[in-house]
């Protein structure tokens, strides 16, 4: 994200309120207003609504590409990209049960698809393709199997899916687990818990 106050701050609004109205419901005098500036700025650096909606997809994918960042060797032991899944598994929770960016990331990019329009084709194929090839590319290498079969794919639908829930519904969890915080041990307790499945699933596989 670029160094400048105003902008951070239009950006941030525009995640918050794009990801809580939509691109049409959010205004951008409530943008401007949640961002503590005048409307006039977002012309300035966005060029108007529709460039810092777009500014805030691109951050998104920015984001999301550094927390899933995992380079591996195209010859990778099974063993390696096990442990590269976990590390990746590890990684994510932190950042999306305790990082409060998460509670911005979360609501837009599941507003983005619910409207599924260009911001979604967007997302698709900067981050989401992209990201679950290389988990599939992981996935088939731990298990010597082939990354793009129908299986693997919807396995790493199912882990992707069990990372995000825990910032969806991270009130609940926090709840029912009598937990006060949403801090680095319950992350990584949850984290020990989706690392044994990983494993587990990794292992059935296998077979």
């Amino acid at each position: 994200m670029d160094i400048h106050p105003t902008r951070d701050a239009l950006l941030h609004a525009g995640l918050r309120l794009f990801g809580e109205s939509g691109f049409a419901g959010a205004s951008t005098r409530a943008i401007a207003a949640q961002a503590g500036t005048n409307v006039a700025s977002i012309a300035y650096h966005f060029g108007g609504k529709a460039g810092l909606y777009e500014a805030c997809v691109t951050e998104v994918a920015r984001r999301m590409t550094l927390v899933s960042e995992l380079p591996i060797a195209a010859n990778a032991s099974p063993q390696t990209a096990a442990d590269a899944l976990e590390a990746l598994l590890r990684r994510a929770i932190a950042y999306l049960f305790t990082a409060d960016e998460a509670g911005e990331v979360v609501p837009f990019v599941l507003r983005v698809l619910t409207e599924a329009g260009e911001a979604s084709e967007t997302l698709y194929n900067r981050l989401f393709e992209p990201r679950h090839r290389l988990l599939c590319v992981l996935w088939g290498t731990a298990t010597n199997r082939p990354p793009e079969s129908e299986s693997i794919r919807l396995a790493v639908f199912g882990f992707v899916g069990q990372l995000v829930y825990f910032r969806i519904n991270r009130g609940f969890v926090l709840r029912r687990m009598g937990w006060t915080t949403a801090g680095p041990s319950e992350a990584e307790a949850i984290a020990d818990t989706l690392a044994e499945q990983l494993h587990a699933a990794l292992e059935r596989s296998r077979s």
